[in-house]
């Protein structure tokens, strides 16, 4: 069976298993991370990963993840992908930034934030900058910046709600 060790980076799976024993298992649980939980992994690192379920993001030892057991999800309706590869007219709620320090702290102080909704105004004719619009204002982003920030497109939900 998978193994959250062995998931793909930035794929969305389906908790199956908690391998886990007393407290351990009982603080997972209290985190969010039960059976059939959304979950998925943001980075992996030699020793740890950081994981994202349950709209929050925690930092893990390799020995915890390969006792949550995972699967596919056979239909993915949260198909997660950075910022950028949103075309012109899509939008996107913000699910993790993945820049450290400085970078981080300067895309979270323009209002890119987890759960902010953004909107693909324009590109410029090479593909670098963007402009998006969130907040109710207008941001210009490099295509570098973009690439730091994960999202899951909202137009298919927006497109149901009608």
């Amino acid at each position: 069976m998978l193994t959250l060790e062995s998931a793909k980076v930035n794929q969305t799976y389906i908790v199956e298993e908690l391998h886990a024993e007393g407290d351990l298992k009982r603080h997972l649980t209290d985190l969010g991370m039960k059976k059939k939980a959304k979950v998925a992994l943001i980075v992996l690192n030699r020793d740890s990963g950081i994981v994202s379920f349950s709209h929050s993001r925690v930092a893990l030892d390799r020995s915890i993840l390969r006792l949550i057991s995972i699967s596919e999800i056979e239909e993915d309706t949260e198909n997660w992908q950075v910022l950028n590869d949103l075309k012109v007219g899509e939008m996107g709620r913000v699910i993790a930034i993945h820049g450290t320090g400085a970078i981080k702290r300067r895309l979270m102080d323009m209002g890119i934030t987890r759960g902010t909704e953004i909107y693909i105004r324009k590109t410029a004719p090479l593909g670098d900058p963007i402009e998006i619009n969130l907040r109710g204002y207008e941001l210009t982003l490099r295509k570098s910046e973009a690439e730091l920030v994960l999202v899951t497109p909202l137009n298919e939900e927006k497109e149901h709600e009608k």
